[in-house]
């Protein structure tokens, strides 16, 4: 069934621009702080009359790439800034097949209405790789990838080789592949492990990169022959609508240790968390290391005084204002576990750009942005975490530079959204800090960056301070911003318009002088998006996300 803009979905209508193409609007635009009056917002379209129907084979393929015209990624010195928004965790199902495919194709068709660039998608390990090693099903992608270019959006695709389930914002359970699971059980040191014997199965413990635990081959392999089996399937969409591939390298799909998990209430904010370094690998890691600097009885064990999930920073030996972290000891074992991790990232990296350089895809990385205790000396969540940064050492500048080794990996950073005077003062937080600290490590190394909200946000100051930190002097500008997340709530009346409006100041360079959107169509475009009062008015099917 051919399915067309001027169809009976009630959120995309057809309008008549000739009356309307002079008209502007002079007043400056602002986020809404009161309940919404009806307004109708319009997007640029550089087609006339599009119609979307089931098309099959390279002819097709190359039709449509013809048609739409992928922008992305934007040269730097453009300031305009695309938003893409996140899909949700269960975009594909356990079966492989996408989920809801009609309310997505709707809830597409609204977002491409609105201005926003593309959408984001985790590509899970164990839902490609479930049924055997190298027995990968990409069906339900292939039915989402097609689905989001013939709406003219653009994709961000993230190889997740963690699980989902037992972190903020988890809706969803995606174990890693059972065939992983079960080399886990007969090994269980391919888990990250903490001081307690406690094992955590979210990503397979970077101690063992380089060793053949996974069935003959090492987890880099695996991992690499993951991505290089993306690339043979969908070889003719990458560099056009897949825009941008994220390498995941940890829990979350972010660079670093586990350190604060919330399943079974083993972590809660604002606690230190603690280091992950006791299965045999990790261990065996330390001791060479130790030897290697002549500190053999250092190799034994990690820190002693580190105290538990839970604590604050004075609470332990280790992160208290002049603690072990301070000392020969404690740098001495910084060193090596943040060392580690940068290697880690460093080889997935390299693995990625081997077989993804030449395509016209950006490569990405995503560091958390753990601001909890960023206004103490030890920083000791962040420490935790793998993150080597306290008053008197940068933890973001050796990233960022290992980021642009790699041919300009973007860094994708978290907590865009957040601002101090929000957080609970005795957790010491500062988001901004931390964020102006990212962007001028990033300007210093070269790298690009990129931004994410950390929490489900919809609300004006949300929206506002990312475009606050996008426009400040601090250091780099944002290539790309990627808002979490699609589902019910972000359609509804208020919260929409807010992602319009977003989405409207951040095309505009985040300056702050952007017109209010205009009941009428000012570009000459063929589309707009209507915004409603009542959802009754909304059709259900549309976003049933």
């Amino acid at each position: 069934m051919e399915l067309t803009l001027n169809s009976s979905i009630y959120l995309i209508k057809r309008k008549d621009t000739k009356s309307s193409r002079n008209h502007e609007s002079s007043s400056n635009m602002s986020f809404a702080k009161m309940k919404p009056q009806k307004y109708q917002f319009q997007a640029k379209s550089s087609v006339k009359e599009m119609k979307f129907k089931p098309e099959e084979g390279e002819e097709a393929t190359q039709r449509w790439e013809k048609l739409h015209v992928l922008s992305y990624p934007h040269p730097k010195n453009d300031s305009s800034v695309p938003v893409f928004v996140m899909l949700p965790l269960d975009t594909v199902t356990m079966s492989g097949h996408l989920n809801k495919p009609r309310a997505m194709n709707a809830s597409l068709m609204a977002l491409k209405g609105a201005g926003v660039e593309g959408v984001m998608v985790d590509a899970w390990w164990g839902l490609v790789e479930k049924d055997g090693p190298m027995k990968y099903n990409w069906e339900g992608y292939a039915e989402l990838i097609q689905m989001v270019q013939k709406h003219g959006l653009k994709l961000q695709v993230v190889m997740s080789f963690h699980q989902c389930g037992g972190n903020v914002g988890d809706s969803c359970s995606i174990p890693l592949p059972p065939w992983v699971l079960e080399e886990i059980s007969k090994n269980p040191d391919l888990v990250y492990t903490d001081k307690s014997g406690r094992r955590n199965p979210e990503y397979i413990s970077l101690g063992c990169d380089s060793l053949p635990v996974l069935r003959g081959r090492t987890p880099i392999q695996v991992y690499s022959d993951f991505m290089r089996s993306f690339r043979e399937r969908f070889d003719h969409y990458i560099g056009g609508v897949i825009a941008e591939i994220q390498v995941g390298m940890g829990p979350c799909g972010e660079l670093r240790y586990p350190s604060y998990p919330e399943s079974n209430g083993t972590w809660r904010f604002p606690g230190i968390g603690e280091f992950q370094c006791y299965d045999k690998y990790m261990r065996s890691s330390l001791q060479a290391y130790a030897e290697s600097v002549g500190k053999s009885n250092w190799g034994t064990s990690g820190p002693h005084d580190a105290g538990e999930y839970k604590n604050l920073p004075e609470d332990t030996e280790f992160f208290r204002r002049d603690g072990t972290w301070n000392s020969e000891y404690g740098k001495f074992f910084m060193e090596w576990y943040s060392g580690k991790l940068l290697e880690h990232g460093d080889k997935l990296l390299a693995s990625a750009k081997g077989v993804f350089q030449g395509t016209g895809a950006k490569l990405s990385g995503k560091v958390a942005g753990i601001h909890w205790h960023y206004n103490t000396r030890s920083h000791a969540a962040e420490l935790t975490a793998g993150y080597y940064n306290t008053r008197n050492h940068d933890g973001y500048l050796p990233i960022a530079k290992m980021f642009n080794k790699h041919g300009g990996v973007v860094l994708n950073f978290t907590c865009m959204e957040m601002k101090d005077g929000e957080q609970p003062e005795h957790a010491n937080c500062s988001p901004e800090g931390l964020v102006r600290q990212v962007q001028s490590a990033t300007r210093r190394a070269g790298t690009e960056l990129a931004g994410e909200n950390a929490l489900e946000r919809y609300d004006s100051g949300a929206f506002g301070q990312v475009v606050a930190t996008n426009r400040s002097g601090s250091g780099n500008g944002l290539t790309a911003f990627t808002y979490l997340r699609m589902n019910k709530r972000l359609f509804e009346g208020q919260n929409w318009q807010q992602l319009v409006e977003f989405v409207k100041m951040m095309k505009e360079g985040g300056d702050g002088r952007g017109r209010q959107l205009s009941e009428e169509d000012t570009t000459g475009s063929d589309l707009y998006v209507g915004f409603v009062r009542r959802s009754r008015r909304i059709s259900e099917e549309a976003f049933l996300v």
